[in-house]
């Protein structure tokens, strides 16, 4: 009887546990296998663990000399998904910063580098 009210216990209080959520971490990106060609706009899709409050999220296209260049991003299909819309480039090399918010408001900044190809 004992271990079944203890057993209980334990139920109950797994049932009230709220729900956490981590930080948003990118768990996969597009440009792993659809590189960015020259002078061509280009879609770039990220997925993190989490939603993201892309309202209060910024996202920067990193030049040459450290130059950031605003971005502007859409929520994708599915939950955590978001896509970037980046301007036509010069071939080189670049990287994308992210400052994004998790639904459970801790921001999250990464930084995904990439090269521009012919």
């Amino acid at each position: 009887m004992k271990k079944f009210i203890l057993f209980s216990l334990l139920l109950l209080s797994l049932s009230q546990t709220p729900v956490v959520f981590a930080h948003a971490v990118v768990t996969d990106y597009s440009l792993k296998v659809t590189p960015i060609h020259a002078n061509q706009e280009s879609k770039v899709e990220l997925s993190f663990n989490s939603k993201v409050e892309l309202g209060l999220s910024q996202l920067f296209l990193v030049s040459k000399g450290d130059k950031h260049q605003l971005l502007s991003a859409v929520n994708g299909d599915k939950q955590g998904q978001i896509i970037i819309t980046v301007p036509p480039l010069a071939i080189g090399d670049y990287a994308i910063r992210l400052k994004v918010f998790a639904a459970d408001g801790h921001l999250t900044e990464d930084l995904i580098h990439f090269t521009v190809t012919p």
